[in-house]
């Protein structure tokens, strides 16, 4: 017995010193995760992507392409308008009414003789595509690549009508 209580005493000793440790480190460490770096958590480890199967992944796919088609034409230039004045208005009119960089300008003498030499098809094939020649240099779009080809087709058909 005498040997047993001299072995038992240092161990509850030890465990008791262990337990007052672990208490004191305990209120060392953060209790809860500030609602930031929950945040940044929750965002770091987010999926990438989906994976769509089945009829269900069918409608979520389709939902999602419908999603990213109307995100697309909402950079559209010109809010997509096709009104031929305002494109004009907004980006053509700084080289076309001043005949920068050899730019025919709204009269018959401009876009009307051009048109009468090359034709509509290939205005509309110039102003998308853009040109560089002798008579100057168009660039492609008028310099902006978010126009569609309809709004470009829309504002060559407004300056040929303008020129007539």
């Amino acid at each position: 017995m005498k040997k047993f209580s001299s072995l038992i005493v240092p161990l509850a000793v030890v465990a008791v010193a262990l337990v007052l440790f672990a208490r004191n480190t305990d209120t060392l460490l953060p209790q809860a995760m500030a609602p930031e770096v929950q945040a940044q958590t929750v965002e770091r480890i987010a999926p990438v992507s989906a994976v769509y199967s089945g009829s269900t992944g069918a409608a979520l796919a389709a939902a999602a392409a419908a999603a990213a088609a109307k995100a697309a034409t909402s950079q559209v230039a010109y809010g997509g308008t096709l009104d031929g004045k305002v494109i004009f208005d907004s980006l053509c009119t700084g080289c076309h009414t001043s005949g920068a960089g050899g730019a025919p300008m709204l009269n018959a003498a401009g876009i009307g003789a051009r048109l009468a030499r090359s034709g509509i098809e290939t205005l509309h094939k110039h102003a998308i595509e853009g040109f560089t020649g002798s008579t100057g240099v168009m660039p492609a779009r008028g310099g902006n690549p978010a126009l569609t080809d309809e709004q470009v087709i829309a504002s060559v058909d407004w300056m040929v009508e303008q020129s007539k």
